[in-house]
């Protein structure tokens, strides 16, 4: 009997021995980046400004603060209007208050026409949520300055959510589900949602990436990429943004493929398009996989790269062009899957496309 449960024990403590250092990075990787040019000069600066507000002139923004969350939704509204969009909120009632998803777009776009959205939402989970998600919330901002005037063929909507923290958190009451139901109700077409989720800490570190079980040995062990998150009805999208990427940028990109219930792969407003049946990527620095200020009162703007998401964000900028003009081609499913390797059936995990 005891030998029986000593090899017992023995089998399980390899196991998760197994399992656990398959959530370090394993591949190799280059540290830095080249100078910034004085356009990603002015864009590290303008990061720097919008999360300097958020996160720390008005500070914790969420329904306990909600004093801070009202003067967030209206610095947001002031900086859309400041661009030249149309902007308008879209308000719901929770619970005795009013909370608001703030939604800019050019007077000549058609809610008849298929659009994509850009989102992020500009809650925090009760701290100064400078990664948390005021980075998001100034890639969006910034996003909607360097495509203002570009020629575009798909309609273009840019959508602050509210409410994506706790205690709303994959709820009904999530600011973006909120949304995603009315404009479903409104039979509006949604080619893609691009959500924009913590994207403003990095590190040249060794080990200093973590992943989900079993996929470190596909990823590279240092913390300077943006990765590209999707399910298999959103493939495509991934697809589509990281070779666009790839052709404007030479920052770090990252991607995975995988099913949407898998905690992590879903753990922002991307959830509520997908409930919907309605295609949706992330663009993440992976959150606690990477940042150890996550969802801590250290999550301040001053532990943010500012040069590297502006480095990033004008790489998303020219993808995002790109993926907004594309006509679509007939697709071959064969030549399509080819470019996928799946782990056990189930995973998308390889690291290039």
């Amino acid at each position: 009997m005891i030998p029986s449960l000593l090899k017992l024990a023995i089998i399980t403590l390899m196991g998760f021995l197994l399992v656990k250092m398959t959530t370090f990075g394993w591949r190799p990787s280059l540290k830095g980046f080249p100078a910034l040019s004085t356009e990603q000069r002015q864009i590290a600066e303008n990061l720097k400004t919008h999360i300097k507000v958020l996160a720390e002139d008005i500070g914790w923004r969420n329904y306990e603060t909600y004093e801070n969350l009202d003067k967030t939704a209206q610095y947001i509204f002031r900086s859309f209007e400041t661009l030249g969009y149309q902007t308008k909120s879209l308000s719901y009632h929770w619970n005795g208050r009013v909370f608001k998803n703030i939604v800019a777009e050019k007077s000549n776009s058609s809610s008849l026409e298929e659009s994509v959205i850009i989102g992020a939402h500009y809650d925090s989970c009760f701290n100064p949520g400078a990664d948390d998600n005021a980075s998001g919330i100034a890639g969006l901002l910034e996003l909607a300055r360097l495509l203002n005037g570009v020629p575009l063929k798909t309609p273009l909507r840019f959508v602050a959510f509210v409410n994506e923290e706790p205690p709303f958190f994959m709820t009904e009451a999530m600011g973006s589900r909120i949304f995603v139901r009315a404009i479903q109700k409104e039979k509006q077409k949604i080619k893609a949602a691009i959500i924009l989720e913590m994207i403003g800490y990095y590190s040249d570190k060794d080990h200093s990436q973590r992943y989900l079980p079993l996929l470190g040995p596909f990823y590279p062990h240092r913390a300077n990429f943006i990765a590209v998150v999707g399910n298999f009805p959103s493939r495509k999208i991934v697809k589509r943004i990281v070779q666009g990427f790839k052709k404007g940028s030479s920052f770090p990109i990252e991607w995975i493929v995988a099913p949407g219930f898998i905690p992590g792969i879903n753990f922002s407003d991307h959830w509520s398009f997908w409930k919907e049946g309605l295609p949706a990527v992330m663009i993440t620095d992976t959150a606690y996989l990477r940042n150890p200020h996550y969802h801590r009162t250290t999550d301040f703007p001053s532990t943010l790269d500012y040069e590297r998401m502006a480095v990033m964000l004008l790489g998303l900028k020219e993808s995002l062009t790109q993926f907004l003009n594309y006509e679509e081609p007939l697709f071959s499913f064969a030549k399509e899957m080819s470019h996928f390797f799946c782990f056990g059936g189930i995973l998308r995990i390889k690291g290039g496309l």
